[in-house]
């Protein structure tokens, strides 16, 4: 059954973005739009992100995950290293990230390689989530085909017994990655699609600021 969807239309009229304005580093410029986009309200998770990565079976894929922090390195996130996206990354780790604000008409696309961060990093940030969330990563395989819920539901009430008054240890397969931009864009809505596209470019130790076409 086809249905059409060209009605679909809205007029984007919410901001602007110039390249007499913007920051002179990209890092400082995310951090000013992620802390604008937070405090107009209107988005559950200012932190969600999607990350596109290429599979070991040679498609792209992209999933929405959570971005932990970010710094003048780079964007963190943690998963399961032998996870889908894990082995992804193992086997080819160019990625790309991308934020979608629709309540201020705003995109962020950032290209750049991942790296594993520090054991000690993965472990001080695993222990700072909720018991809760700690056994969840412990008892899941994630990406996995798995019988049943009932199972996962078990297995994760056996963990809760075990640990009952106890610290949960990291998994050694979980952890953290480091995505090093080399491409970060930010896009804002304008009439008539003709939309603001300001991208940097890493050259050398420098960002290049140019200009796209929406």
């Amino acid at each position: 059954m086809a249905e059409k969807l060209h009605d679909y239309r809205k007029s984007y009229e919410k901001g602007i973005l110039s390249e007499e304005t913007v920051d002179e580093n990209p890092m400082q410029q995310f951090r000013t739009w992620f802390f604008e986009v937070k405090d107009s309200g209107g988005v559950d998770e200012v932190n969600a992100m999607t990350i596109s990565t290429i599979g070991t079976d040679g498609f792209p894929k992209g999933r929405v995950v959570l971005l932990k922090k970010y710094d003048e390195y780079g964007f963190y996130f943690y998963t399961n290293y032998n996870s889908e996206k894990g082995k992804s990354i193992a086997n080819n780790n160019r990625v790309s990230l991308s934020f979608f604000w629709p309540n201020m008409e705003r995109q962020v696309i950032i290209k750049g390689t991942a790296e594993k961060t520090s054991e000690a990093d993965s472990t001080n940030y695993f222990h700072s989530r909720p018991k809760g969330s700690q056994l969840g990563a412990a008892v899941s395989h994630q990406s996995e085909v798995v019988e049943s819920r009932k199972i996962l539901e078990e297995n994760l009430a056996e963990l809760e017994r075990k640990h009952i008054n106890k610290e949960v240890p990291k998994p050694e397969d979980w952890g953290g990655f480091l995505v090093k931009p080399i491409s970060i864009e930010f896009w804002q809505g304008r009439p008539n699609r003709l939309h603001d596209r300001i991208r940097y470019t890493l050259k050398g130790d420098d960002w290049v600021i140019e200009r796209l076409a929406p």
